[in-house]
């Protein structure tokens, strides 16, 4: 158990997500809510503040008589109920909560304490709501999604709980949780504002992390399977480019090769003075780009995971509904910190560097199976006998067929808006969309780099090194030969490629 004091990290999202560790509010957070909450309960008397006494959106002309206010936030969460499609999967719902929940802990909502309270128990005791992907515009905040996250708070709705779905109310019965208390505009604070693209955002991140590591990984182990020269990979020539994130993953690939016997030095080859060809190399005297220029290919995408990384954090830790409370100041006001551009165009970028990530692992699946280009591995990977058996034929439409699905879906969101809301939402960042597709396209990269993977291991099978590889391919090659049974006749291919790639998305290299 950890203790929220202050801002989140990427590692309290980890913590709690794929470690499940429980929050503990402190008490300086439940002062600072409670105190934001009273001034507000004192200050709105005798004003007129939006979402308090007033309609919402372009209803906010209409002024809501004290009687109707409590009545106001119930109306708002039941009719913002009302997403379609897909249900989040728990992990998303869950990284969802604790993202709200942050926000809140600022003490710039004016909550009432039992809002944060609750959510910690929801938390802590594996209860997500059930919440659809569609419904977000991402302006104004994920109003839908957000809304039936408030719908359960207030004892409504429906959840997943011990992997069933249940209503709300019976669980809350059994597990003694009181519905929280509607008081000034938990309602709208609830549902006005970033952190469900940002919830999708931060578990996105995560696994476009594992995936680009195990795209250096897999990367790692064709150079050893080419014999390639490795002063692709040197500090010295990727030094010469200033591109930080170049230079890491030279350099996590040279740490894979260090002790590798397969990886060639140019120097005591190409450079030997000893060259008896007088017109034609046989060997090639560089590698395909899909092998060679992996730093140059992979180093963008380390940079956006690392910057995207860095904007959902600085979102998840600010106050991002309206009005914002400033107890401080003794101040309420009235702006746009609900408006998702962030997030968006962070999504739009990831989900553009994660379909690269498909692109090459494509391109170098396509370089193993065809023997024209590699000359060291039969058509297709085949260990059977050619002709009759087929190795990984089919696995490539798989692989080139996903590929092609992640490059439709990196076009941008960010770019689409749709006005709406009688035109009051008049420019929006379609930020849930946005992390929604991302989160897709990152799970078909992980089915791309799964195929290439197993394809990898057969080669490897085929080849025989004698233990002349890295360690670090040897090690990872020792668990993976046990998911991958090696196959000289036809098999089904989809449960083993099922079961490399939920392997590589539940664990790090």
């Amino acid at each position: 158990m950890f203790k929220i004091k202050n801002a989140l990290t990427f590692e309290s999202f980890f913590q709690v997500l794929f470690q499940n560790d429980k929050i503990e509010l402190s008490q300086e957070i439940i002062d600072k809510v409670t105190g934001s909450f009273e001034f507000l309960k004192e200050f709105s008397r005798n004003k007129i503040i939006y979402g308090v006494n007033t309609g919402f959106g372009p209803m906010a002309q209409y002024r809501i008589k004290d009687k109707d206010c409590i009545q106001l936030q119930y109306n708002l969460i039941r009719s913002h109920a009302s997403g379609m499609g897909k249900t989040m999967e728990p992990l998303y719902v869950k990284s969802l909560m604790l993202a709200r929940l942050n926000t809140l802990t600022l003490g710039k909502s004016g909550v009432h304490p039992s809002v944060v309270l609750t959510m910690q128990q929801l938390i802590n005791k594996d209860i997500t709501p059930i919440i659809y992907e569609h419904g977000g515009v991402g302006a104004s905040g994920d109003l839908v999604q957000l809304a039936h996250l408030a719908l359960v708070l207030i004892g409504e709705g429906e959840v997943f709980y011990k992997d069933k779905k249940r209503k709300t109310a019976e669980v809350f019965s059994e597990e003694n949780i009181d519905p929280i208390n509607i008081e000034l505009r938990e309602g709208l604070a609830l549902i006005n504002g970033t952190s469900a693209m940002t919830g999708i955002g931060i578990v996105n991140v995560i696994y476009a992390q594992r995936l680009l590591n195990w795209s250096i990984f897999c990367s790692s182990a064709i150079n050893e399977i080419v014999r390639a020269y490795d002063d692709h990979l040197s500090e010295e020539l990727n030094g010469s480019k200033l591109h930080l994130g170049q230079q890491k993953v030279a350099a996590k690939m040279r740490e894979h090769l260090k002790d590798s016997k397969l990886t060639r030095d140019r120097n005591k080859h190409l450079y030997s003075g000893k060259h008896p060809e007088n017109d034609y190399f046989k060997e090639k005297v560089q590698e395909y780009y899909s092998l060679r220029c992996v730093p140059q290919i992979l180093g963008p995408v380390l940079d956006t995971i690392e910057n995207t990384r860095k904007i959902l954090i600085e979102e998840v830790n600010s106050a991002n509904d309206n009005p914002i409370i400033d107890v401080a100041r003794k101040q309420v006001y009235h702006g746009g910190n609900f408006h998702g551009d962030y997030v968006s165009l962070e999504m739009d970028k990831l989900k553009l560097v994660v379909t690269k990530v498909s692109m090459l692992a494509e391109r170098q699946l396509n370089y193993l199976l065809n023997n024209k280009l590699n000359n060291i591995l039969p058509p297709f990977v085949n260990l059977g006998k050619l002709g009759l058996n087929f190795g990984m034929q089919g696995a490539q439409f798989c692989a080139v067929s996903t590929t092609a699905e992640n490059q439709m879906l990196s076009n941008s969101m960010y770019v689409h808006s749709i006005p709406n809301n009688n035109d009051n939402q008049d420019i929006v960042s379609m930020g849930t969309n946005a992390a929604t597709i991302t989160k897709t396209v990152i799970e078909n990269a992980f089915e791309v780099v799964a195929v290439e993977l197993v394809t990898i291991i057969q080669a490897l099978r085929y080849l025989d090194f004698n233990g002349e590889l890295s360690s670090t391919t040897r090690e990872k090659m020792n668990i993976l030969n046990k998911l991958v049974p090696e196959f000289k006749e036809d098999i089904p291919l989809s449960p083993i490629l099922e079961t490399v790639k939920d392997f590589i998305k539940e664990n790090e290299v």
